[in-house]
């Protein structure tokens, strides 16, 4: 602002912005210039699995003053977070989260810190770079001789205590938090689903439009739920789920069905809370799962789909967690808040396992409920 000023006096005043010792501003704001350039050169490309066209961007020498301080901010950032991550990638412990995969990036706003309980955040922050006081870690800092389990008596690190651990499996303790993250989720399914509007109440008119205009574009149904007005679902919680004798006789127990008679349509969500790094093998091993109930569903005649979703025990959804409540119809800040609700049970449930991790499962986590 002060080099590309207007004002004469203030472009010649030679005022020198105060900046630390590892990063200077005149630096950073010379080298983001030089890359905005460079990309104006290379052009929009694909990111991901976006085709070409779907990502955009505004050059560099067609914008104005305003808009190129905003773009050098940007840059600026973009560059920080490279160098965040070339950093982290030559860490050997803290930098494991850069193998999650299917894991999308989570914002940590100064909103959100500031309204966090303190010791929600530590155990966050904590959680993701695994420098938490665990048996393993108690050892490697010289604070403990043995780095066993105080339940099974196996070496224990963070991943052990929050989700491997056969001693906490057996008590309980992991179904605890599957079903409470369960319940967060089943809840926001079922309010999109008693959302759904009658869609065929009435007689229906034919809406005349004058010569050359154009008439209102019908609505189109938003997601599975928007294609019928009869879903019922059952979740299983507090009693054993039974699949619907209906569409046929099994076994199974998805954690939540939804299904609609008059359309015959059937919808099936399996539920995981597993150690972030196993995110797609636990996708891949529910999907095999139910691969033969969706078949059977598809054989007597119902549009079946199943959607197996991963929460990370950190409270990290995964993608697949997104995509089902799109396919469903829950989009937008609804599915927005959805998610952060089910993200926000997720750590509190793990944080509460954390605390418990050395005494026994005997009825004590019913306080929380």
């Amino acid at each position: 602002m002060l080099r590309d000023s207007r004002d004469e006096k203030v472009r010649e005043a030679g005022v020198q912005v105060n900046t630390g010792r590892k990063w200077r501003a005149d630096k950073a704001v010379e080298e983001a210039e030089a890359r905005l350039r460079h990309s104006d050169i290379v052009g929009n490309v694909a990111h991901g699995r976006l085709g070409f066209g779907c990502v955009t961007r505004s050059q560099w020498s067609k914008a104005s003053a305003k808009d190129r301080r905003t773009q050098v901010q940007e840059e600026i950032r973009r560059m920080e977070e490279e160098s965040r991550l070339t950093r982290a990638v030559t860490l050997r412990k803290q930098g494991k989260w850069l193998n999650w995969e299917g894991v999308p990036q989570r914002k940590l706003t100064w909103n959100a810190i500031w309204t966090m309980e303190s010791d929600r955040l530590s155990f966050l922050l904590k959680s993701v770079y695994d420098v938490l006081p665990s048996p393993t870690n108690l050892v490697t800092w010289g604070f403990a001789e043995k780095p066993d389990c105080k339940l099974c008596g196996r070496p224990a690190n963070l991943e052990h205590v929050l989700s491997s651990c056969r001693t906490a499996l057996s008590d309980g303790r992991y179904r605890w938090r599957h079903d409470r993250v369960l319940a967060s989720m089943a809840d926001h399914l079922d309010q999109a689903r008693k959302a759904q509007k009658t869609t065929n109440k009435g007689p229906s008119f034919i809406s005349f439009v004058r010569a050359g205009e154009e008439g209102a574009k019908a609505k189109r149904a938003c997601g599975i739920l928007g294609t019928a007005t009869d879903w019922r679902m059952e979740a299983d919680l507090k009693k054993q789920l039974k699949f619907p004798q209906e569409i046929t006789v099994t076994n199974q127990r998805p954690d939540i069905v939804l299904w609609s008679a008059a359309s015959k349509q059937v919808v099936m969500v399996e539920l995981t809370v597993p150690w972030e790094e196993r995110i797609e093998e636990s996708f891949e091993r529910k999907r095999e799962k139910y691969q033969a109930l969706t078949d059977t569903c598809t054989e007597k005649g119902w549009k079946a789909w199943c959607f197996p979703v991963e929460v990370g025990c950190r409270g990290f959804p995964a993608q697949s967690l997104w995509r089902t409540f799109s396919r469903l119809g829950v989009t937008g800040q609804v599915r927005k808040r959805a998610i952060s609700v089910v993200a926000r049970e997720t750590e509190s449930a793990s944080l509460w396992l954390w605390r418990k991790r050395e005494e026994k499962w005997i009825g004590g986590h019913r306080a929380v409920d």
